[in-house]
């Protein structure tokens, strides 16, 4: 069955992004030693993607001319009517996440499904006991304030179980989180 995951990067005090959306900090980053490879052994085991509607707006900002996951279907949760870029496999919905969970493993096949981007759609599957892995990049750099990795609202988590640790380039340290511990 297609497990739920979430593959993300954060500074090390926990956040993805500036209050205002700013990933300048972590684009500093592209290319280190092991990145390439972890993103591409990760993505093999992606048959969809999920993401929330200001993940997309930002791709949209910034990406508008290339779609970064040709050939993979997206799920993108909304409240707004926005529109898929062309060629790009891209289903719009509203709603609560349990709703299309079976749908989204459906889709995903033998695969699993990546839960892109922000952290609230993330916080979403793991606030309904949907969200199965966490994997975290933690980059050298501390923010202060920003987006935080999970912004439950049925927090505290049981203890995750960590699966496998590994160090990357630039003190980049890749960490792999099974939820369901305790």
């Amino acid at each position: 069955m297609a497990a739920f995951q979430y593959f993300v990067a954060s500074s090390l005090d926990g956040f993805i992004a500036t209050p205002d959306d700013n990933l300048a900090w972590l684009l500093q980053f592209d290319g280190f030693e092991g990145g390439r490879e972890s993103y591409e052994t990760f993505m093999a085991d992606v048959g969809c993607i999920v993401m929330g509607g200001e993940t997309y707006a930002w791709l949209m900002e910034h990406q508008a001319d290339s779609w970064p996951y040709p050939g993979t279907p997206c799920w993108v949760f909304t409240h707004h009517e926005l529109s898929a870029p062309a060629g790009a496999d891209v289903t719009f919905v509203r709603g609560d996440v349990r709703e299309f969970s079976e749908d989204l493993r459906g889709v995903a096949g033998d695969k699993n499904v990546w839960l892109v981007g922000g952290g609230e759609t993330a916080a979403q599957f793991a606030d309904a006991g949907l969200l199965d892995e966490l994997i975290v990049s933690v980059i050298p750099v501390v923010l202060g304030q920003g987006k935080p990795v999970l912004p439950m609202k049925k927090g505290p988590t049981p203890p995750l179980d960590l699966i496998s640790s590994r160090t990357m380039g630039r003190g980049i340290v890749e960490l792999r989180y099974r939820f369901g511990g305790g």
